[in-house]
């Protein structure tokens, strides 16, 4: 029982199960938005347009009749009272009976496209920021990589018109620390060859005798 649990254990903790029970929760609060953004906002606009374009009903007289069956009801007047006969009789009126008509509902298939339209702009704006981050964390993880930027150099950029939270800045500022540090190691080079020519020692001396023994 207890290697059961343990291995229950290792398999609810993986990091896999764990991103998938994330995923399933905000993909269902992410779903709710969607269709409130839909429902609520699109949806009503849309439907206000239509009504302007084909009546009253917008999207949801938005129907090709195939099949109708009809049946009846009672006719309602302007201010929603039942209209009666001269007998006291309620007036009947035969309307379309959806639920057993065959028919194709355009509205829905508009909603959907609206729904999938909405997905997808969602979709491509949180790829987007997370490309953002993540390039920024490799941006991070470069500058960590080649040296963080120390509190010296910050103010010697800064002084010299760089930006230390740009990458390209921080490349440009070292490569000219590197330049110059080369430059300056090549002038030592030079000042203490000339010094040594100036102020030979007795190994140089030796060498200088040994050499004109040579060419004679």
């Amino acid at each position: 029982m207890k290697k059961i649990l343990n291995e229950f254990k290792t398999f609810i903790t993986r990091g896999n199960v764990l991103d998938m029970a994330v995923g399933v929760i905000v993909g269902g609060a992410f779903t709710g938005v969607v269709n409130g953004l839909s429902n609520f906002i699109l949806k009503p606009i849309i439907n206000w347009i239509l009504a302007l374009i084909i009546g009253k009903d917008g999207l949801s007289g938005a129907i090709t009749m195939l099949s109708p069956a009809y049946k009846s009801v009672e006719k309602l007047g302007e201010d929603g009272a039942v209209l009666v006969d001269a007998n006291g009789n309620a007036i009947m009126e035969q309307v379309i009976d959806l639920a057993h008509s065959i028919y194709i509902d355009w509205g829905a298939f508009i909603s959907a496209i609206i729904n999938f339209i909405i997905i997808a702009v969602v979709l491509f704006v949180i790829v987007k920021v997370i490309n953002s981050v993540r390039a920024s964390h490799e941006k991070m993880a470069n500058l960590v990589i080649n040296g963080k930027v120390t509190k010296e150099e910050k103010k010697e950029m800064k002084a010299q018109g760089f930006d230390f939270r740009s990458e390209a800045d921080v490349e440009a500022y070292r490569a000219q620390k590197a330049k110059e540090a080369e430059e300056a190691q090549r002038l030592a080079d030079e000042a203490a060859a000339l010094e040594r020519a100036n102020n030979p020692t007795t190994e140089d001396l030796l060498k200088d005798i040994r050499e004109l023994l040579r060419n004679k």
